[in-house]
């Protein structure tokens, strides 16, 4: 059994280490390569009105195995804040067992719940195309592409788009 819970400060051991290796992949997220535990933690950690959640794969108690997490909220402060944006992270583990369409599902409805207009996306690495292909599926169009923005470590300079989905 599988369920999509907020995150504790308890589940960042677990969340951490998939984190660590996605980031350092260097494939799809920019963030920085040289980030502590705790530092990463801030970055990953929304707090209200945004909110940070785990895919666990047992009971939904807090011992079980998270295999996935997502962070939520606005993309921007103040008179932007009506359009959400969203960010997700699937253990290597775990890939290929739907966690990260199920997230998404859920961070859909959640921004529908809590009233927003739409989501944004800021930086989906182009070549991403599994991510690419998961968002177009859960309704978000490509609205734009930054070109050569993401230093890709095999494929070298590469596009990020700007994904959005109305709501």
């Amino acid at each position: 059994m599988s369920t999509i819970r907020a995150a504790t400060d308890a589940d960042w051991a677990q969340i951490w280490p998939f984190w660590r290796d996605i980031v350092q992949a260097g494939e799809t997220y920019a963030f920085p390569f040289d980030l502590t535990s705790e530092q990463a933690r801030g970055w990953w950690m929304e707090q209200p009105p945004g909110q940070t959640v785990v895919w666990v794969d047992d009971d939904g108690s807090e011992s079980g195995a998270v295999l996935g997490s997502a962070k939520m909220g606005p993309n921007r402060p103040g008179n932007g804040s009506h359009i959400g944006t969203a960010s997700f992270m699937v253990s290597p583990d775990a890939r290929g067992r739907g966690v990260g369409r199920t997230l998404g599902e859920y961070v859909v409805q959640w921004h529908r719940d809590q009233g927003f207009h739409g989501i944004q996306f800021n930086a989906v690495v182009e070549t991403n195309e599994s991510a690419v292909k998961l968002w177009k599926s859960l309704g978000f169009d490509v609205i734009g592409t930054v070109p050569d923005a993401f230093r890709h470590p095999q494929q070298g300079l590469v596009g990020l788009h700007v994904m959005y989905l109305a709501l």
